[in-house]
């Protein structure tokens, strides 16, 4: 059985809601994709920062989560990063209440596939996270998660099939995407309760 890791890449937030602190906003973000990661079966979970934020993820993870260092917050130095996994997924860290059933979609396609993307819902720009099968093709381009779209890594493709484009999930990156959180969807505590005032600011 293949080994496989999903991966919370903790990049940098460049945006919270009116008087939400930045830096609250992004770690209530974190900690409700930590937690989802928490819930995944069959795969092992990791977060990935850069050194200046490494106190955020430890103060962050689960006992027992690795945490990796990368030079920069991109997935390209993420799967630099690992060893001893088949195949490795990385999602942004700004998507609290993320499906689970979403990442599992991702991972599927690697059965057949070198390399899977999410795209943002709604058609903007960047991707959710992608799945790559270890080690990384050597035609991947390097990847933004805030600008990269599954074109641009179609792009270097020995074929189009290569790359196979997974269900997507909004990221909140502005007040639209705030306005499409659903109250009745479980899990996403931390973000829920920062918006709800009812969390004191670290």
């Amino acid at each position: 059985m293949a080994r496989r890791v999903v991966v919370a890449l903790l990049g940098p937030v460049h945006w919270s809601p009116p008087g939400v602190d930045l830096a609250d906003w992004r770690a209530a973000l974190a900690e409700d994709v930590i937690d989802l990661l928490a819930t995944l079966h069959e795969v092992e979970t990791a977060v990935a920062v850069t050194p200046a934020d490494r106190a955020l993820a430890d103060a962050l993870v689960w006992p027992g989560t690795a945490v990796h260092e990368v030079a920069e917050p991109t997935p390209n130095a993420v799967f630099a990063a690992l060893e001893g996994y088949d195949q490795a997924a990385v999602l942004a860290g700004d998507v609290p209440d993320l499906p689970a059933l979403t990442v599992g979609k991702l991972l599927r396609p690697l059965t057949t596939r070198p390399v899977a993307v999410a795209p943002v819902e709604g058609g903007g720009p960047g991707l959710l996270g992608v799945a790559v099968r270890l080690p990384v093709p050597g035609w991947l381009p390097a990847l933004d998660l805030d600008t990269t779209v599954a074109a641009d890594v179609r792009s270097g493709a020995a074929a189009p099939g290569d790359v196979a484009v997974t269900t997507g999930w909004r990221r909140l990156r502005g007040p639209a995407d705030l306005a499409t959180l659903d109250p009745a969807f479980e899990g996403w505590e931390a973000t829920r309760a920062l918006l709800s005032g009812s969390r004191r600011p670290t």
